[in-house]
């Protein structure tokens, strides 16, 4: 069952996310993140989304994604509108990092505005296409806004998982900090980014990544369809 919580305190929103697991996304975290940002929205002038020790999310749930493609359109389809949201949220949003990032997991990396990760044994990455699942256009083209372009391939094609060292290079995180520092950083940061303009913040991030969303957005539900028809071909 997920479990997250929303505190709001001067203007800060911080949302965690835990299951006791992987932090999967299913539709109950979906869901519970969409009323998070609800919230955050109307009540905070910058938010934090933090995950549990060790982990920030391990993707979507493979238990939907494998009980038919009806189930698995209609999840993808939901993790995608929470991606854009994040990535056009009219609020800035600091990622913080506690662990593991993996395929959409990574993804929330790359929408959020701003990422702090933690140094340890941890993987970062989308590793779609080791497991036998095409990335579909708005994972590529946000991998393509964030990530360095040498590092295109190995972390989109080849589904390298990285260290975080390795993972701040590629542009998956933009700071590192020891495990016990990263909620005060991550607050440093979002209290930073929370004392720009509203107006001006907006305004510029809509110039910044308003074409990459409406270009997704417009192509949203084949690039899904295609990707789930991919993954379970009609034998003839």
């Amino acid at each position: 069952m997920a479990h997250i919580t929303t505190e709001i305190e001067d203007g800060l929103a911080v949302i965690a996310m835990d299951d006791g697991k992987a932090n999967v996304l299913n539709f109950d975290m979906l869901e519970g993140l969409g009323e998070a940002l609800d919230r955050a929205e109307s009540e905070a002038r910058a938010v934090i989304l933090i995950g549990r020790e060790g982990m920030l999310s391990g993707g979507f749930d493979l238990r939907v994604i494998q009980a038919g493609p009806d189930e698995a359109v209609r999840l993808v389809r939901s993790g995608a509108e929470l991606l854009l949201r994040i990535f056009t949220s009219p609020v800035p949003i600091v990622a913080a990092c506690p662990g593991h990032a993996v395929a959409a997991g990574a993804l929330i990396l790359l929408a959020a505005d701003l990422r702090v990760g933690t140094t340890g044994p941890f993987k970062i990455g989308l590793n779609e296409v080791a497991i036998g699942m095409p990335l579909p256009v708005f994972a590529v083209e946000l991998a393509r806004q964030r990530l360095a372009t040498r590092w295109h391939s190995r972390a989109v094609v080849h589904a390298e998982l990285l260290d975080p060292s390795s993972a701040r290079e590629a542009g998956f995180v933009d700071h590192l900090c020891e495990p016990d520092e990263l909620e005060e950083r991550a607050r440093r940061e979002a209290e930073r980014l929370g004392r720009l303009s509203a107006m001006a913040f907006r305004r510029t991030r809509k110039s910044l990544r308003g074409a990459s969303a409406d270009m997704i957005r417009a192509g949203l539900d084949d690039d899904i369809v295609s990707v789930v028809q991919a993954m379970n071909p009609v034998e003839s």
